[in-house]
């Protein structure tokens, strides 16, 4: 994506790095922001590759250094980002807890909601449109083509000790579409399928912060 060249240099140049499985509820969120000069969508389950992941992170951020005031990393740690802010060279704001999910639902909510139900899968509107090939991916099944097996055979393997899936409802618009890609989700593995509403007040927060931080990097020291 190329750098926009309209800004405000009063609020801050703010460029936005998130996961593609975030991307309804962060277009959402940012429809209107005109102090966003940079936006990338990276494709979901980078993180199955600990370190492609951290250094896709560092070199598109650290490539931001001078044209952007703040990013918002739209990530978690996702098992290789626990840090990494320390290691950039523009002031960053990224998400808490160890997933996705726990950064929609808070990590306080995201461990309520496991304890009701060991075996639950999570799917938000993100996850929701890639279904059963998201779950593959997810779970590096998709190796299995090369080895000649069937990666749907593994998945209901290993799904046999789920018992729920949860939609998360984020609260992006075409909720009936989103929620009905998630049952047929449920469906194929034979889960139990509840609707969670959630909203986007967590995202919501640390995208502020991070656009704060623009502002008060292009102002210089206070």
């Amino acid at each position: 994506m190329t750098m926009s060249p309209d800004h405000d240099e009063q609020r801050g140049r703010l460029a936005i790095i998130a996961c593609e499985i975030l991307k309804p509820e962060l277009d959402k969120l940012t429809v209107g922001w005109d102090d966003i000069v940079y936006k990338e969508y990276f494709e979901f389950a980078l993180h199955i590759n600990a370190d492609e992941l951290r250094e896709r992170v560092l070199e598109k951020v650290n490539s931001l250094h001078g044209q952007v005031d703040a990013v918002f990393l739209g990530y978690a740690v996702c098992q290789s980002l626990s840090g990494i802010t320390s290691r950039l060279k523009v002031p960053t704001v990224m998400l808490e807890g160890d997933d996705c999910i726990a950064a929609i639902l808070g990590p306080v909510e995201y461990e309520r909601q496991k304890r009701l139900c060991g075996g639950t899968w999570f799917n938000t509107p993100g996850w929701a449109l890639r279904g059963i090939e998201g779950a593959i991916k997810e779970l590096h099944l998709d190796s299995m083509v090369e080895q000649g097996y069937e990666p749907k055979y593994f998945l209901d393997m290993l799904f046999e000790n789920y018992e729920l899936c949860v939609y998360v409802d984020t609260d992006v618009g075409e909720a009936e579409r989103y929620e009905e890609m998630s049952r047929k989700f449920a469906d194929e593995l034979g889960l139990r399928h509840e609707n969670r509403p959630c909203g986007t007040t967590n995202l919501a927060r640390f995208l502020d912060r991070a656009r704060e931080l623009a502002r008060k990097s292009a102002s210089g020291p206070q």
